[in-house]
């Protein structure tokens, strides 16, 4: 019985992960695309306006919350099955297991970790400043942090641009194998539809990725 219940508590933590996985690259989309305002060559009044909007709208306030809720809530549950899948395996064993494993699978904690280490860094540059929590002295004429004038700032230092390729570099090995895992979670595993799947998800592992480091390449080589 307790046996029963622990399996059942792992699947369902497996597949509310899942579900927050697809979620978060979801907003990750729509987050490229308020970014990518910044390469407009309009003085940043794209993306200052998208800034205004995500900073005062209720709706995306509560969104916010929810979101930032999802990002503890999936870290959580990572670390946790990771923690119980070492637990259940204290000892390697003295002949390597024969079943295929995607090899970046065996490091998704790691990838995860170091993912962690970028949302920590762009809260402190951004969501922290937004909420009043961390000064900054580029104000808008409005009286809002300038996000734009923030964001060339960062972007223009070397060890920043080039941290922030590498970090995404990374999120995308990540997201390449999350998408995929996620929907085995869900059930949907079948030969029928496994190399879409495979397929998409490394299409959006490169390109959503490199939509964002062309940013800093811009302000770096180009601005």
């Amino acid at each position: 019985m307790n046996s029963s219940f622990l399996q059942f508590s792992s699947i369902t933590k497996k597949i509310w992960m899942a579900f927050l996985g697809l979620f978060l690259m979801i907003f990750l989309v729509v987050h490229l695309g308020i970014n990518l305002c910044l390469l407009r060559d309009d003085g940043g009044a794209w993306f200052t306006a998208a800034a205004h909007f995500m900073g005062t709208n209720y709706i995306v306030k509560v969104f916010e919350i929810v979101l930032f809720a999802g990002f503890i809530l999936h870290i959580l549950l990572g670390i946790i099955l990771q923690v119980q899948n070492w637990m259940a395996r204290p000892v390697r064993y003295m002949v390597s297991n024969k079943t295929y494993t995607p090899f970046l699978s065996k490091y998704m904690i790691y990838t995860g970790g170091i993912v962690l280490i970028f949302l920590i860094t762009h809260f402190m540059n951004f969501y922290f400043i937004k909420l009043g929590w961390i000064s900054n002295p580029n104000i808008t004429p409005e009286g809002e942090p300038d996000f734009y004038i923030i964001a060339q700032q960062l972007f223009a230092m070397p060890l920043y641009s080039i941290l922030y390729i590498v970090l995404f570099i990374v999120l995308g090995f990540h997201l390449n194998q999350a998408f995929q895992a996620a929907w085995q979670t869900l059930g949907v595993n079948h030969p029928q539809y496994n190399t879409c799947i495979q397929r998409f998800g490394t299409f959006y592992a490169i390109v959503v990725p490199l939509g964002f480091i062309i940013i800093p390449i811009y302000f770096l080589l180009i601005r």
